[in-house]
């Protein structure tokens, strides 16, 4: 099968804008389809229980950090506009100038009327608390105020103005605590050394996205896309304890998809998978696996036994107790054959789950090896490819898109690298065609990335670790096209049967443990003298799993089955 050329999508700054260049817009290459007809999916609003929620992305900026205030980057704040009536915000948003515009900040309303002797689910704020000022010569003055909530209700987000006098109170909304969660904070946006106060002291000052403390697809944690702001260290304690996030309350999840939706979203956005042109261990259908020889041992039996096409008897539910695991069969030909893999019966097996309290969808797509082939290893100048060190029988992989239920459109990409991976927003994505992202998977052990080039599993100060190398070439398989749904658990019992495999909890191979000082001897042996005796501890530098052969369990034993991707 052959790939489509594709194109890099950035509306960057570049780096010959000048200091005063704001972030442009960003859009997806192609416009969005007219989605299935379903309950809430990509209607613009989303009901949370006692509150109605709007996204609102258009923007007015308030106010930029500058290049003297900061020790890494410039920051950009901006009040949301165009806010329907009725509905309020939380706070103001802020993102790194150097990055292109896209982000979000709820707005909200009471979706019901309230009784004269209830709280109602929002109030405006008491008054407001000075977290932090600065003045810039080409930027003038930022003022950084925190809402200070009645009595029973929790702020939810910062304002920054350009003037000293405090905000009025009508600015922004607190919630009711009983419909909030507590939030933490992620990505640091700006920080500053040391800058005076308004009162005359001097106070480090950092600023911080924040997200829901508990996520994942059974969390009710609804980000609100503003942020945090302190002058203490963050460091030994992430959760954020000034303000809060929302929590959905609403059981139906209204605005998930339904199938149709989902299949149509799939079928949109779904990425291309490029292997590498040197690839040797393609992936396969679970099926075509079974079918060609894989064997299923118990402890205590020296003979494996043959696994039908559906895995129906592979032992179902239960949690890795090491008593089960797959091998390849002992004929060295049929080895040889399973171990190649065949991408043309391969295909990514879909697990769709809410994110963020059912504002978000997560499209989990997860894609099968027969075998992880061996490393390579990369120490200074010198590569060198190893005959077995990591491999291992079995290889589960995966990517993620996650989808706003507000809009229907892509967000961010997810890219599993072995134990680890990271987000990476859609501004930064290259796209294959259309709104289709590309996905490039690691040559031997199928990592993927979002971008070709080579990646080092390891210390990229010394230069030493494992090589993941990833490329463009003909072996692709278009996930748009060759999916199959296995889990939706929020759609309800029976809308997704699940395969029989799938409930398989053991591992997909051997557990083989090698003797690592040998191995590393033989790495040492590789290296002239000059490099062997100028790095100690080099064990220390390279993944534990490259001293023995450990298969992987399936994808619901892993842990972002149920919980959020772990980076």
């Amino acid at each position: 099968m052959f790939g489509c050329d594709c194109f890099y999508w950035s509306r960057g700054i570049s780096e010959l804008d000048s200091e005063s260049s704001e972030p442009k817009p960003f859009s997806l290459p192609s416009p969005l389809p007219s989605w299935p007809q379903g309950k809430g999916f990509a209607t613009g609003r989303i009901n949370l229980g006692e509150i109605e929620v709007v996204k609102i992305t258009k923007f007015h900026r308030v106010w930029s950090s500058d290049s003297s205030h900061d020790k890494s980057k410039r920051a950009t704040f901006y009040r949301a506009e165009e806010i329907p009536e009725g509905f309020h915000c939380f706070g103001h948003y802020c993102q790194p100038t150097d990055q292109p515009l896209r982000g979000y900040v709820l707005a909200a309303r009471s979706s019901k009327a309230v009784n004269a002797d209830d709280l109602p689910p929002l109030k405006k704020p008491v008054s407001y608390s000075l977290v932090w000022s600065a003045d810039s010569e080409k930027n003038g003055g930022g003022y950084f105020w925190l809402p200070n909530p009645p009595v029973g209700y929790r702020a939810m987000g910062v304002i920054v103005t350009h003037e000293p006098g405090e905000p009025e109170t009508e600015e922004v909304r607190c919630v009711r605590e009983d419909l909030t969660e507590s939030c933490e904070t992620s990505e640091m946006i700006l920080e500053v050394g040391s800058s005076k106060m308004s009162n005359g002291s001097s106070s480090p000052f950092s600023v911080w996205s924040t997200r829901p403390c508990e996520r994942g697809m059974l969390s009710q944690g609804v980000a609100v896309g503003s942020f945090f702001c302190c002058t203490y260290d963050m460091s030994s304690d992430r959760t954020v304890p000034d303000i809060g996030c929302l929590k959905n309350l609403d059981p139906t999840l209204h605005a998930m998809p339904n199938l149709d939706q989902v299949h149509a979203v799939i079928e949109h956005f779904g990425p291309t998978v490029y292997f590498h042109p040197e690839e040797a261990y393609m992936p396969s259908s679970v099926q075509w696996f079974f079918k060609n020889g894989a064997l299923l041992y118990r402890s205590g039996k020296s003979q494996g036994e043959p696994i039908n096409s559906t895995g129906s008897n592979l032992p179902a539910g239960g949690c890795n107790d090491m008593e089960f695991w797959i091998d390849l069969p002992e004929d060295e030909e049929a080895k040889s054959n399973l171990k190649k893999g065949n991408l043309e019966s391969s295909e990514l097996y879909v697990h769709v789950k809410p994110a963020l309290g059912g504002t978000f969808t997560d499209i989990v797509m997860w894609i099968f090896c027969p075998f992880n082939g061996p490393a390579t290893l990369k120490i200074g100048l010198f590569t060198l490819p190893m005959t077995r060190i990591g491999e291992h029988v079995g290889d589960w992989e995966h990517f993620t898109f996650r989808i706003c239920n507000f809009s229907g459109e892509l967000w961010q990409m997810f890219f599993s690298q072995h134990s680890g991976g990271g987000w990476v927003d859609a501004s930064d994505i290259e796209f294959v065609k259309d709104n289709k992202p590309a996905v490039y998977s690691s040559k031997h052990g199928h990592a993927s990335f979002p971008h070709p080039g080579m990646y080092l599993q390891g210390s990229s100060k010394l230069g030493i670790g494992v090589r993941n190398d990833v490329a463009k070439s003909k072996y692709i398989v278009d996930s748009s096209q060759r999916y199959v749904i296995v889990a939706a658990e929020y759609l309800g019992k029976g809308a997704v049967i699940e395969p029989c495999w799938l409930q398989y909890m053991r591992e997909w191979g051997p557990t083989i443990a090698y003797d690592s000082g040998s191995e590393i001897n033989k790495i040492m042996n590789l290296l002239p003298l000059v490099v062997r005796f100028s790095i100690e501890n080099i064990a220390d530098l390279f993944p534990i799993a490259l001293y023995g052969e450990e298969g992987p369990t399936g994808p619901k034993e892993k842990d972002n089955w149920e919980g959020d991707e772990m980076c």
